[in-house]
This record gives structure tokens, sequence and C-alpha cells, in this order.
């Protein structure tokens, strides 16, 4: 005989959970069903480190990322644990008269300096454009992750094979009949609904990541150069290479140049692409060990034009953030899709 539940979260990655918080805290009802463990590395929202910042070319992502600061405090504050660390941000390099104007139009404060007058460790070439935004920090994914799912109905390693437009939830051996179905399944989206008829046109990509052995990486801002690499055999040429202090050193990827991926497929990490962060942290950080200790790979669900895609279809509703950017704004992505759920309900 088939469960029911008002409504199903598909996914309990950090848009799911964000999702399923703010249902509950809006007193409805639901399940998350999550196909792996949660805190598994297998998707996009893993581990203990991911870049807040408010800094972007456009105004909208500025507001937006203002509106998501208030909610991960409130957050903070109802789960007694530090989630967001403040670090500051720093942007180096083209770009910086967009990302100042962006800024300005939403009145956030900041500073543009030479990278020459940087502190250490950090070391940059003068003449080097510089942009310093104070609220800029550190995201703890396993935090926020407890955060959001504390005390609700999570069910581990049930995977979800088929969903119907009436809100039927086939699980492995098991089928929850749901008033209402949120998918937030990032990489997987695709396979789940495209046999409804719904193909938001992502492209899963497998993005490499390095981290570095640094004595004291606490004391960094995150960084993101936009001074793009050249010289290296990369599936594609990426726009940019950040790098954010972790509980495991210094944390450094090249963004957006992970070749197009199977989600099931477990995959390996790009070796050039770990030679290019390697190259950068010589060139740019002081103190660092000159190999990663440790590697992984991330997934990217991206939009061609890295928006997310918020959206409702009778019973079904989609959130496919993060196009490689998203996690900062999980709590007003969450409170949207838990919005576009309760209007699902009739």
């Amino acid at each position: 005989m088939a469960e029911r539940a008002e409504i199903v979260v598909v996914g309990a990655g950090v848009m799911g959970a964000a999702t399923a918080y703010a249902l509950a805290r809006a007193g409805r009802d639901v399940v998350v069903c999550e196909q792996f463990e949660l805190g598994h590395a297998r998707g996009s929202s893993h581990g203990e480190a991911r870049i807040f910042r408010l800094v972007y070319a456009d105004a909208h992502w500025v507001a937006q990322a203002q509106r998501a600061l208030p909610l991960w405090r409130e957050l903070e504050v109802e789960s007694g644990e530090e989630i967001l660390r403040t670090t500051g941000s720093l942007d180096l390099g083209p770009g910086t008269d967009e990302r100042a104007a962006a800024l300005a139009e939403c009145g956030a404060e900041f500073e543009i300096l030479d990278g020459a007058d940087l502190p250490s460790p950090l070391r940059i070439d003068g003449g080097t454009a510089a942009l310093l935004q104070r609220d800029g920090g550190v995201l703890n994914p396993a935090r926020a992750e407890r955060a959001f799912l504390r005390g609700l109905a999570v069910r581990e390693r049930a995977r979800v094979s088929r969903i119907e437009a009436d809100g039927c939830v086939h699980l492995d051996g098991a089928t929850i009949e749901a008033q209402a179905v949120v998918v937030t399944a990032g990489a997987w989206v695709s396979r789940l609904l495209e046999p409804l008829g719904i193909s938001p046109p992502v492209t899963p990509t497998r993005e490499s990541v390095a981290y570095f052995p640094l004595a004291a990486p606490d004391g960094l801002p995150t960084v993101i150069d936009w001074r793009v690499p050249e010289g290296y055999d990369l599936p594609r040429r990426g726009d940019s290479v950040y790098a954010l202090p972790s509980p495991d050193g210094l944390k450094v990827g090249v963004h957006r140049t992970g070749p197009p991926t199977d989600a099931d497929e477990e995959g390996v990490v790009d070796r050039e692409a770990v030679r290019c962060a390697r190259d950068w942290v010589a060139q740019h950080v002081e103190g660092a060990g000159p190999e990663p200790h440790r590697t992984e790979t991330c997934l990217y669900t991206n939009m061609p034009d890295e928006s997310f895609v918020l959206e409702r279809q009778g019973r079904i509703v989609v959130g496919s953030p993060c196009s490689g950017h998203g996690f900062k704004f999980a709590p007003l992505v969450g409170r949207e899709l838990a919005s576009l759920a309760i209007e699902a309900l009739g």
C-alpha cells in the first residue's frame, strides 16, 4: 500500500535541504528522499567550504546575495553553529569596473586596491586591480545541511526511480503519494523530469578541486582571479581560478573547466586542472605546499546563461540551481521553492 505525504522533496543537497526546512517552518508535512547518504561526495553540496560573496558584475545577483546573507545568519542562530565565517572576498583582474558598478548600485561597500598592496601570504603583481568586499566569507556545507534538516523526515539511500505528474513518487521498493513534489536532484534532474515532458536545458559537468597545505589559511579572504590561465590542456577554457580557506587547507579550483559528464559515473579528477591550480598557488600564495594533499571532484549543473530553474508545472516543482555558483543562495532559493510547492497544493 502506498504511503501518503503532503510534499516530497527529491534530493537532499543544499537546495533540497533548504526547501524542506522552509516547508517545515511553514507547518507543512514534508518527506525528503536522498538516493545516497547525507553528506555524500557524489554531487554538488559536500565538504566544508564554499564561497559566499556579494560580488557580481550583475546587480541582480548582488541583490540576491544581500537577501541571502541575513537568512544564513538566522540559520546560525537557530542551529547554534557557525555556518558562515566572514573573511572578506577578493576579486582580481579584468571586470573590476563592472563589479564595482553592480555593488554600488546595490549600496554594498567595497574597496579597490592594487595587487601589490595585498598582505601576505598573497603575492599579486602590482598593477592588478583588486576589489575587496568585506561581507564575503566561507560557508560550511556540512553544518548547513545538518541545520536545514534537523528534526525532519529524511530517507537516505532512497533512490527515486520515477515521478508521475499526479505526485506519485516511485522509490526502489516503495511508493509515496504526494500532493506536490519538489525535484532538487542536481545533475540527476533530467533523468527524473524528461519522462514528464519537462526538459530544462541543463548540462552536468565534472569539476576538479585541489587542497594545498597552508599553515594559517584562516587569515585569507576568498579569492577569485579573473585572469584566465593559458597553456593548459583543459576540457574547457574556464573563466577564473578560485581559492578559499578551508579546514583542510587552501581549496583551489579552476572554474568551469570540467567536461560534460554522466552523474551516475564516479568520475576522476582532471590532472591538468590540478596542475593549473598548483601553478597558481606556487605563483600567488607564499608558504603553501607545492603539491595538493587531496583532490576531489564536484558536479556543476549548468544553465547556458548561468541562471537557475525555479518553476512549477502542476504538482511538480523544479529547483535546478546552481550553475556552479548557487550554494550561497540556498536559504533564499529554499523559500522560493517552498512557496511554489505550497502553491501547488491548491
